[in-house]
């Protein structure tokens, strides 16, 4: 990156830092969930952005992240700390799965979309009839209302959950910041571009493909769990449904694929702007159900159109900054 975009992530580090002092609780909730979105999108990224795989299903693994951590933390009182590694491995698991099926069966584009989606429905009709994680009726944690930070099993105020949200989110731009620059970032960039002519190259194509599913479903896992413990209920028709995946690609697309500040300017803006005309209609009294994926749609739609490689790459280009 170059130096003034350094300058410029480092201002927006300051002003992330000492917002909860300024912000009301309900700006402090936008924040985190932009952060969430700006999280999840990068470890989508990871899988499409950098590597060229497409997954539509990656609600696969936030609902799968979020029910095994809070299983055990409601059923046995394990706390998220240690969850969370049982969550990344499952998630891991089932992306080496995916990976190899479509892998090694040369399931490539549209049709290992399909197989992600495919996965991320079979496992919400499992989920539907798990008694034990609460089947169709939900899974609740439970609540304690805390002035005071209790970080064994993660509860606290509005404004721990902010910070560390904020302290995954910084976490993963500097692990794709890294990964970009490594070697495997670069064989990603060439299966991306051409994996045919990759592979001449000598790159082993199969080998750092899985690669880039597992690290993105690891990453997905995190975000899950911290859904569980944030929201506190889970459904499986809710945290396993498509559109969970959509909320999660959007970000990204709308932003700019492949880059690291895409994920981030996407989520803030498809937030920012949604959550303003929900309370915009709330104020003149109107009720429109969909209002926020209408929006979605009109975004993406205008973004193709004028922007096909997302408001980043333009807005870097004109501001004289790197990805």
């Amino acid at each position: 990156m170059k130096r003034r975009a350094i300058f410029l992530l480092f201002i927006l580090g300051l002003v992330l830092i000492a917002l909860p002092g300024v912000a009301s609780a309900y700006v402090l909730s936008v924040a985190t969930l932009i952060l969430y979105l700006a999280y999840a999108g990068q470890a989508w990224n990871v899988m499409m952005g950098f590597a060229g795989q497409l997954s539509l299903g990656h609600s696969l693994y936030v609902g799968v992240g979020a029910y095994a951590a809070a299983g055990l933390f409601v059923h046995y009182g394990v706390g998220p700390w240690a969850g969370v590694w049982l969550a990344v491995a499952l998630c891991v698991a089932l992306g080496a799965l995916i990976g190899v099926l479509a892998f090694r069966f040369g399931i490539g584009g549209v049709y290992f979309a399909l197989l992600t989606i495919a996965f991320a429905e079979f496992t919400r009709i499992g989920f539907d009839h798990i008694d034990w994680l609460g089947g169709p009726g939900g899974l609740f944690l439970k609540v304690a209302q805390r002035d005071q930070i209790d970080l064994a099993s993660f509860r606290g105020p509005p404004a721990m959950y902010y910070y560390a949200m904020l302290a995954l989110a910084a976490g993963a731009f500097a692990l794709c910041a890294w990964l970009l620059k490594s070697r495997a970032g670069y064989y990603w960039q060439a299966i991306r571009e051409n994996e045919e002519a990759a592979q001449a190259l000598g790159i082993n194509t199969f080998r750092w493909k899985m690669l880039a599913v597992m690290i993105s479903a690891a990453m997905t896992a995190v975000a899950g769990v911290f859904f569980a413990f944030y929201y506190n209920n889970l459904f499986p028709e809710q945290i396993f449904h498509i559109s969970r995946s959509i909320e999660i690609i959007l970000a990204p697309i709308i932003g700019g694929i492949g880059t690291l500040f895409g994920p981030i300017l996407g989520a803030a803006v498809l937030t920012i702007l949604a959550d303003g005309i929900t309370e915009v209609l709330a104020a003149l009294g109107w009720e429109i159900p969909g209002i926020k994926q209408v929006f979605y749609v009109i975004g993406l739609l205008r973004v193709i159109m004028f922007l096909p490689h997302g408001i980043w790459p333009a807005l870097a280009r004109r501001l004289g900054l790197g990805k």
